[in-house]
């Protein structure tokens, strides 16, 4: 049976920045092994997929637009990819309405079978999502 592994958030971010470099090449390494050695795959949620987008930004400077380009590379490599699957690399792209949070929030909850409710304006204009 194939191993499943999640990952957090902070082999998320050492994988979109490379910093530090140290942590950056022995984390590829190790997952490298786990997914051609071993044959496991390795997923990342939409929860640690945002919270690596805001540390990004806040801690290395990124912008909106380059966070989510990194991180579709990342979940492309092969190494990790998104555990919501294309619909979460189709979340990434370029964006108009609604946050990428607020995105990532309603497609969790839209791939649990619920519809969603808010309070913002632009979050209700996803699917199956309305103003409360």
């Amino acid at each position: 049976m194939t191993q499943r592994f999640g990952i957090d958030t902070s082999i998320l971010v050492r994988l979109l920045t490379g910093d530090p470099e140290l942590e950056f090449t022995r984390c590829k390494q190790r997952l490298t092994a786990l997914v051609e050695d071993d044959g496991a795959e390795v997923f990342a949620s939409n929860q640690v997929i945002g919270e690596a987008y805001v540390a990004v930004q806040h801690h290395y400077g990124v912008s909106k637009e380059d966070c989510r380009a990194g991180l579709a590379a990342v979940l492309r490599s092969g190494l990790v990819a998104p555990l919501g699957g294309d619909a979460t690399l189709t979340i990434l792209g370029p964006t108009g309405g609604a946050g990428l949070l607020d995105r990532l929030i309603a497609a969790d909850y839209v791939g649990a079978g619920l519809n969603v409710l808010t309070l913002d304006r632009k979050m209700a204009g996803l699917a199956d999502t309305r103003l409360l």
